[in-house]
């Protein structure tokens, strides 16, 4: 799986002059300064503005992985499994960008006027096969369940009794009763929720790492040429390369990569689709600044937090979130454990809301728009089982529904590619 979710996105790459890197300026001149000029509106009231779009896009993609998830590739995969995350959002920016064409490019409006997009849709659409954009659905729906949501609000609960000691039934009953007034109340609660949450969140973890990371400044340079020797197995202790080093640190940071950005999914698209965009090239512009913020802002900051701080000295005693929280004492002292408790919190809350709205537009796509409540109900409902439950299972189980929805909506990818590549041409920005 990992080699051809990294296959597709080099192919793509390939083909179009490695697109995300040349025109990363153009990613920002197109995306985040018109919508933060035109005050993030939408042209009508039924569908997302692009700046909701991605802000629900992100949402679903930022939560344990940016903080806990970098936590674990260090501790398994060393700092070498850093570059390797790189190199997965570098061709992850790729791999979205080609899904947000094709969900804007083959999409189509319900009889509430409500745009319907995404996988499932291009799929059906574009290779006539809407067998297979059912199953993409049906695992869609399989992955909302798992890891946006049992996953996400477990993580809340463990952190709210860690940092508070609030019983995980009392903080799970209450992250459900929130979310669910959110989901319930449809398409644009969960924009207008996501646009609000998680630049606010995001503004408020990265200037946590930064103030952490300028306090141990004078340990940046060993962090960065820990990350780059290790990726390539050099060992100085040693005096030699070590290609199991290479091999455990790329395999780590890869899958963390894919794990925190989602590219390959398919999963951005379904909010993209949704969004009055201005063009399928434009929206997928998006998705290039979506992965940048992600992984390679976010994700990066937690590790150099983590390197700097000399934390990984421990890393046999501590793992995940009490690891980065560890980091952060350094600087922060005992506030450490409520900032990242919190900030963990509301990423994860974030991720509730944005998979619970690709979970209703698969079950709208597979049983209709009536049988949608009937989803959101049971959806607010496992909030509260995720949050009581040992999740380790759940954990594996999350994994495999990610793989299986990765399957189809890469073949389609790769047999429509000839969509993607004609709408870059066409495009004039």
């Amino acid at each position: 799986m990992l080699i051809l979710i990294l296959g597709t996105g080099l192919y793509f790459s390939i083909k179009t002059g490695f697109f995300q890197i040349r025109k990363f300026p153009l990613a920002i001149k197109q995306t985040i300064f018109p919508a933060l000029k035109e005050g993030r509106a939408e042209k009508n009231g039924k569908n997302l503005s692009q700046f909701q779009a991605m802000a629900t896009a992100l949402a679903a993609s930022m939560g344990t992985g940016n903080i806990a998830g970098v936590a674990t590739a260090l501790v398994i995969g060393g700092p070498g499994a850093i570059f390797w995350m790189w190199v997965s959002a570098i061709l992850g920016m790729m791999l979205v960008f080609c899904e947000n064409v094709l969900g804007i490019y083959y999409r189509y409006k319900n009889k509430r006027s409500e745009w319907i997009g995404g996988p499932m849709v291009y799929i059906e659409k574009g290779l006539n096969m809407k067998w297979l954009g059912g199953l993409y659905a049906f695992f869609c729906l399989l992955a909302s369940f798992g890891m946006g949501n049992l996953v996400q609000s477990n993580s809340i609960s463990t952190a709210l009794f860690s940092a508070f000691k609030i019983p995980e039934a009392l903080s799970g009953g209450i992250t459900a009763l929130l979310a669910g007034i959110v989901i319930i109340g449809g398409l644009k609660k969960v924009g207008k929720a996501a646009e609000k949450v998680i630049p606010a969140v995001s503004v408020l973890y990265i200037l946590g790492a930064i103030i952490a990371i300028v306090l141990n400044f004078k340990e940046l340079p060993n962090a960065f040429k820990s990350i780059f020797s290790e990726a390539f197995g050099i060992m100085p202790a040693a005096g030699g390369i070590s290609g199991a080093l290479v091999k455990k640190a790329a395999s780590v940071g890869v899958r963390r990569g894919i794990f925190s950005n989602e590219a390959g999914l398919g999963s951005s698209a379904i909010a993209h689709a949704s969004a009055e965009a201005g063009g399928a090239v434009k929206q997928g512009l998006w998705g290039i600044f979506e992965v940048f913020v992600d992984t390679i802002i976010c994700c990066t900051l937690t590790a150099l937090v983590l390197l700097s701080s000399k934390v990984l000295e421990h890393r046999g005693e501590l793992d995940g979130a009490p690891l980065v929280i560890a980091a952060f004492s350094k600087s922060f002292g005992g506030f450490a454990g409520v900032f990242i408790s919190a900030s963990l919190s509301l990423f994860a809350f974030a991720t509730l809301i944005g998979w619970s709205f690709y979970g209703a537009k698969a079950a709208e796509y597979l049983f209709g728009p009536q049988k949608v409540i009937f989803y959101k109900i049971i959806f607010s409902m496992g909030i509260f089982i995720g949050a009581v439950l040992e999740i380790e299972t759940v954990w594996k189980l999350s994994d495999i529904f990610n793989g299986l929805m990765a399957l189809p909506n890469l073949v389609a990818l790769l047999l429509l590619s000839k969509v993607v590549l004609k709408e870059l041409r066409n495009f004039k920005g």
